[in-house]
């Protein structure tokens, strides 16, 4: 059963890491959509809605545009919500303190996402003399199959870092489950809050456009009201 939770987990995680940069881009990839849209698939809306919302704003500052590569919050929203609904089963564990240690034990690991998309950009980036190449040369099939590798490229960077969030997720919340959850079953509630707030902070640095100011500080008025509701 866990084993095809995981593997629904990794079908979700091909497409919207294919949606972050290298295809569609129908912003599928936020995490604010991409851990409910999980969440669904596996029977528990309501955590991936909490999860999406606690990273939504976490690295909203942080776009992958250009040669910018920020830390994969998309797989982080994923690979946490996993967590928290199959293994959370698994072990009998629930709530909002339990979801926040799979959501803190993915925030670290999803950084090393960063060099799987690090190697795909690199590798992309010597495919563009080849693909020149051919385009001079005329042979279009190669060319086309060329940007299909790139893709494929990307789609493996945004898999493995799904998986190595999930295995070190695996490892790592049956031990430490019985030692942090006391703690966090008192602060679960200021940590739910800070994780958006550390958002905002950056963000608000980053305006100095007044009306700028007032579109961001509705936004994250709403956000914060959906997550009370929630």
């Amino acid at each position: 059963m866990i084993a095809t939770e995981l593997a629904i987990g990794a079908g979700v995680a091909l497409i919207c890491g294919l949606d972050r940069t290298a295809a569609l881009q129908v912003m599928i990839s936020r995490p604010i959509v991409a851990a409910p849209l999980v969440a669904w698939l596996l029977g528990d809306v309501g955590v991936g809605l909490e999860i999406g919302l606690m990273v939504e704003l976490l690295w909203l500052a942080r776009l992958p545009v250009g040669a910018a590569i920020p830390p994969d919050d998309t797989q982080v929203a994923i690979a946490g919500t996993v967590l928290a609904v199959s293994l959370g089963g698994l072990l009998g564990q629930n709530g909002l303190e339990y979801q926040l240690l799979c959501l803190l034990i993915a925030i670290p690991l999803g950084k090393f996402g960063q060099f799987f998309d690090r190697f795909a950009r690199q590798y992309n980036g010597r495919k563009v003399a080849q693909s020149d190449r051919h385009l001079e040369s005329g042979r279009f099939r190669a060319m086309e199959q060329a940007h299909r590798m790139g893709l494929c490229c990307f789609g493996l960077a945004a898999v493995g870092t799904y998986l190595l969030i999930i295995c070190g997720g695996l490892i790592l919340i049956p031990i430490l489950a019985p030692l942090l959850l006391p703690s966090l079953d008192a602060t679960a509630p200021w940590l739910r809050l800070a994780l958006p707030l550390v958002g905002i902070a950056v963000i608000l640095g980053t305006i100095n456009v007044n009306r700028a100011l007032t579109l961001f500080g509705a936004s994250f008025g709403m956000a914060f009201l959906l997550m009370w509701l929630v």
